[in-house]
Formats: C-alpha cells, sequence, structure tokens
C-alpha cells in the first residue's frame, strides 16, 4: 500500500523525493452505544483498513490536496494564512479544521505542503472515516514539524477540529480510538475523565465482521438529538432523590431501585438503556480478559437487543442483519454499531464459517431489504502512525 500512495503521488505531482507516508485506521465499537453522552464508558477498537497519505513539505505556504475518493474534485488548494471553511472544498474542510485548531493551540505550521489521500474505509458507514483522515493530519503535522505533542491532545485537537471548524458536535471516542489503538486490543474509555485501559481481544478461530447497511442515515442526527434531550430529562428526574451527575453512575440496583421517579414510560426505556448498556462495556471487559468470547457474543445480543427495544435506534435494516447473523451457526455475538438507522454492524463469527455467513447474512438481507449490504473482515490494529 505504501508503494501504491507513493506512486499515487507522483502521478498527481510528479515528485517522489523526500515523501513521507502514514496511515490512520478507522474504528469500531464492540459495545457501548449511546453510552458516552450519558456519563458512561464505551469499548471500541482501531480496524486495519483507514486512510492513508502521502505528504511533502513546500517551501511556500500554499496547500495542494487531491483524494483519490472524490477524483472528480481534483486537486484543492488553500494558503496557510487564510484558513476557512469553504463547502466546495468538501472532504479538505477536515484537514483543514485540524491545521486551524493546531494553528490556535501555538504550533507553528509555517510551510504548506502537497499531500495525496487515499481510504478504504466505506464513506457513510459510520466506521468514522473522518476522524480517520482527522488523526491522519494532526499525526502528519507532528511528524513533519517535530511538535512533539503527546498523542492524547492529537485526538483532543482532532475533535476539536470536528466541533469547532466543521461544526459537527461528535463525542471523542471515534479520535480516541483512532488515534490511540493497538494491535489485538480493545480500548474501556470513560468518555467524561478520559481514563482509559486496553483489554486483549485475542481471536485465534474466530474474525469481526463488519457489515454495512448500505442505507443513508438520515434520521440519525434528529433523532440522537432526541434521545439526548430524554435522558436529560429522566436524568433530571432521578436526581429528585439521587446524588448524580450522569446516568453512567448508576449501577442496574440503584436505577431499579429509583425508576419510579422517571415520569414517562418512554424515557425509562431510555435511561434503562444507558444504565444497562454502561455495565455491559464493564462485563464485556470482564469477559474478554477471560478469554471468555462466548459471554462477550451473548453481551454484543443484548446490546443489539436494548438499542432496538429500549433506545430505538436500529431500524428495519440493521434489525435484518443482525437478525440474519443470529440465525447462523458461525456467530458468537452481533449487533449494530455506531448511531443507528443505517450504518454497520459488527458481528463475532468463527473463521472456519465466514465465507458461509456473508454469503447468507448477504442473501437473507437481499430478500428482505432488496438491495446487498457490503461485507468487511475487520482485524484489529494500531492507530495512526507513519509507515
Amino acid at each position: 500500500m505504501k508503494e501504491k500512495i507513493n506512486k499515487l503521488f507522483f502521478n498527481i505531482f510528479n515528485e517522489n523525493d523526500n515523501i513521507k507516508t502514514f496511515f490512520s485506521p478507522g474504528r469500531v465499537n464492540l459495545i457501548g452505544e449511546h453510552t458516552d453522552y450519558n456519563g458512561g464508558n464505551v469499548f471500541p477498537c482501531a480496524l486495519s483498513f483507514g486512510t492513508y497519505g502521502a505528504i511533502k513539505l513546500r517551501e511556500d505556504k500554499k496547500v495542494r490536496m487531491f483524494s483519490s475518493n472524490f477524483e472528480d474534485l481534483g486537486i484543492i488548494e488553500f494558503e496557510l494564512d487564510n484558513i476557512k471553511y469553504d463547502k466546495s472544498h468538501d472532504w479538505v474542510n477536515y484537514p483543514k479544521g485540524v491545521i486551524d485548531v493546531m494553528k490556535k493551540h501555538g504550533h507553528d505550521i509555517n510551510k504548506g505542503f502537497d499531500a495525496v489521500i487515499y481510504g478504504n474505509i466505506p464513506n457513510g458507514a459510520g466506521l468514522s472515516s473522518s476522524a480517520s483522515l482527522e488523526l491522519l493530519i494532526a499525526v502528519m503535522m507532528n511528524t513533519l514539524f517535530n511538535f512533539k505533542i503527546d498523542r492524547v491532545t492529537l485526538v483532543k485537537y482532532s475533535q476539536e477540529a470536528e466541533n469547532k471548524f466543521v461544526g459537527v458536535n461528535c463525542g471523542i471516542m471515534d479520535q480516541f480510538a483512532i488515534g490511540m489503538g493497538k494491535d489485538d486490543k480493545a480500548i474501556l474509555l470513560d468518555c467524561n475523565t478520559l481514563e482509559y485501559t486496553y483489554c486483549p481481544v485475542e481471536l485465534k478461530e474466530e474474525v469481526l465482521v463488519i457489515a454495512n447497511t448500505n442505507k443513508r442515515r438520515g434520521l440519525a442526527d434528529s433523532k440522537y438529538n432526541e434521545r439526548r434531550k430524554e435522558c436529560e430529562t429522566a436524568l433530571e428526574e432521578l436526581k429528585e432523590n439521587l446524588n448524580i451527575n450522569s446516568l453512567g453512575e448508576l449501577t442496574i440496583e440503584e436505577f431499579e431501585a429509583n425508576k419510579y421517579l422517571i415520569k414517562d414510560e418512554i424515557r425509562r426505556k431510555r435511561a434503562k438503556h444507558a444504565v444497562y448498556e454502561n455495565q455491559r462495556t464493564l462485563q464485556a471487559k470482564k469477559a474478554l480478559g477471560d478469554g471468555d468470547l462466548k459471554t462477550f457474543g451473548e453481551l454484543m445480543n443484548m446490546s443489539h437487543i436494548s438499542l432496538r427495544d429500549d433506545y430505538e435506534v436500529t431500524g428495519l435494516e440493521l434489525d435484518t442483519l443482525v437478525e440474519e447473523a443470529w440465525k447462523h451457526n458461525g456467530t458468537i455475538g452481533s449487533r449494530m454499531t455506531g448511531a443507528g438507522f443505517g450504518g454497520c454492524t459488527v458481528s463475532l463469527v468463527k473463521k472456519d464459517n465466514v465465507e458461509d455467513f456473508i454469503a447468507k447474512v448477504g442473501q437473507g438481507y437481499l430478500n428482505k431489504i432488496g438491495y446487498e449490504a457490503s461485507f468487511y473482515i475487520g482485524n484489529i490494529g494500531n492507530g495512526t502512525r507513519e509507515l
């Protein structure tokens, strides 16, 4: 892949000296969905596919960028002294945002560069192609200008770029998993404190299969805000009796003893998901630590059921993929991953059964939905790095 990206650089910019190449992974959340803004934990890992970049510094302050994923947009240019959000610059607004944030934090990016980008994360699948690109640029700048910025700070800069420059109110999980990922390890991350622990995921006879519904997630943003508000209201109602700042602080027993305080049945279901799902992340860490994949798979299944019935963020496409996966004897566990209403599922599948799994789940999905799903084998890999 390094040769491929360098060849692309030569084809676009006609240069092949002093080029540096980098890789930034995608990510998948194994369990812990819609817990981050409820004061709970998430349990993501970095993937073996992602975003590749080749870069060469210039002597002026011009930046020229090209992506083979958006060939029709051609080379997009901007000046370091005039960084503004520009809708016509499309994907380049993410790199611009990272550079803008780094400059505002006092890091002197005083030379422009030429860069080519190639990503093999499917766009719109909810596997964080935007965060992958942000960390790619942050690590490139940190390396080329020898800033020696620690990795967690680069993660925060990347989130800040998406929040403030691009205007997407994302949490920090995506950037954290991509920047901090390690081979064969998931990360239990407390999104409030950024305390984290690595947990070994020893897959010897199993693999992660990610299935993309290929449905654009039109509902996700509006429903996300609605769910967030429902949880905030439930939290205020619980505070009448409980001294808590987030739903993630509650044990299952505490929630069950006090759920009567939540006046509305719908809000009670939303809060139940947030509390139970947070506890599942802790149970999942223990199960993986014990090498107990059977229990881990059962927790994945329970997570999906909760997202379907209590949080109501799945939808026909995601439910169909998961239900078809559950029918297959090679499946250890399967659930939706990401915001919901489209995007992807993640399944833990026995290696020997993968081809049959993809064929049968794919056919079942096509029969019911009327168009095809896409499947990807994901190994758990390292975070953003120079190649």
